[in-house]
């Protein structure tokens, strides 16, 4: 079973508390991270501690938009995008792995939300992310 990390509210997650957090996925992190903060995209990345989930979550932010949620577990990172019914077919639209529009097609509403969660540990799924970032941006 998967363990969520960054639980302690007074250790706020700094590059080496997340290196030491994330072991190999770290770098992966932060070629993420250094894309989405860079001159194309200009996002802005927000670390809070949310007392309800005891827990660090990092909010993607263009503008006063969320793009996407990022929270750490055990060797892995989690980035969860929410669409909305009507904006969830272009995601089926995306050139992304077919196993993310699969597992996005039968994921369960949250109220009016349809949550697309991806566990990255891998250089090749920071396109993927990339692309549904994109997509994200785009809408209103």
């Amino acid at each position: 079973m998967e363990t969520q990390l960054l639980r302690e509210s007074e250790i706020y997650p700094s590059g080496e508390v997340l290196k030491n957090a994330m072991g190999n996925s770290y770098a992966v992190f932060e070629k993420l991270t250094e894309t989405v903060t860079g001159e194309e995209y200009g996002l802005n990345i927000v670390w809070n501690y949310y007392k309800d989930g005891k827990a660090w979550l990092c909010k993607v932010c263009y503008k006063k938009k969320t793009i996407f949620w990022l929270s750490v577990w055990e060797k892995i990172f989690k980035v969860a995008f929410y669409f909305t019914e009507k904006t969830s077919q272009g995601v089926m639209e995306l050139d992304i792995e077919n196993n993310i529009k699969e597992t996005f097609k039968q994921n369960k509403h949250i109220g009016r939300l349809i949550p697309l969660v991806i566990n990255v540990d891998r250089l090749e799924q920071v396109k993927d992310v990339i692309k549904i970032s994109e997509y994200k941006m785009l809408l209103k």
